[in-house]
């Protein structure tokens, strides 16, 4: 049973720091907090997700292009455009590379908005070594405390975690679900509570109101995410901003985006 501990705790760990730090705090600035604790989540986000650590520079620049071609042949990441999720997260993944390797020149309508870099970790993380190091790890971890066979069944999703959690919200929260708000876009609301992603099934509510920390608008949704952002504020270690900001359209979002089309 320590595989299935272990995974369990991988999985949600990697998920919280993707939906926390990736995208709440480094693609739109949802909520502040000072450098040290930003560089505490985001070395945490390099452990957290291992082989399949995200860049959070990378992660914003495309995530903010996804908010502004939401769901038309520009989004990086739609279901509508392609047909199978791979095929989808293939495409992804190349326009991630790129945007990492300083290959393409991503437009400053983009770039404006501030985003958490820290050369030294994020050079490292993104070194093809550093994978291999952690896959090393995950085997090893396996080989020495697994029971079963079916537990090395668990062991791809944990070398490729961040992308497993990537490929959910942006297929299924683009194509299942149920929608409170009518927005120019796909998105949908997958689950009322969002256990699977700690929040980020709710696209159809971060899509209308992209600057809010909560993702649940419904007195029956759920968003486990934005509960712990209430403690650590309370904690004083994340500020939030006054509630009316939070509550800005997605239109007024998108609307600086939109100057790159």
């Amino acid at each position: 049973m320590i595989i299935v501990y272990f995974f369990i705790a991988h999985y949600f760990l990697s998920i919280f720091c993707q939906t926390f730090f990736l995208h709440r705090y480094g693609a739109h600035q949802m909520f502040t907090m000072n450098k040290f604790w930003e560089r505490f989540f985001h070395l945490l986000t390099y452990v957290a997700q291992g082989s399949s650590y995200l860049n959070p520079r990378g992660y914003a620049l495309l995530h903010r292009q996804h908010h502004a071609y939401s769901d038309t042949p520009r989004d990086p990441h739609t279901p509508t455009m392609y047909g199978n999720v791979m095929a989808m997260m293939w495409d992804t993944k190349k326009r991630y590379q790129d945007i990492c390797e300083r290959t393409v020149e991503v437009e400053g309508a983009f770039t404006r908005e501030r985003y958490p870099e820290w050369p030294l970790l994020d050079k490292i993380g993104f070194n093809r070594l550093s994978s291999v190091a952690w896959v090393v790890f995950y085997v090893a971890f396996y080989a020495t405390f697994a029971t079963a066979w079916w537990q090395w069944l668990l062991l791809p999703v944990q070398i490729l975690m961040g992308p497993v959690h990537g490929a959910i919200v942006n297929w299924c929260g683009h194509k299942y679900g149920y929608r409170n708000f009518k927005v120019s876009d796909q998105s949908r609301n997958t689950l009322p509570f969002d256990f699977v992603t700690f929040g980020e099934l709710f696209q159809n509510n971060h899509h209308r109101f992209g600057l809010d920390p909560n993702f649940a608008k419904r007195w029956f949704e759920i968003d486990p995410t934005y509960q712990i952002i209430k403690v650590l504020a309370a904690l004083h270690i994340v500020k939030l901003p006054p509630k009316k900001q939070n509550e800005v359209e997605e239109i007024r979002v998108v609307v600086p985006f939109a100057e790159a089309k």
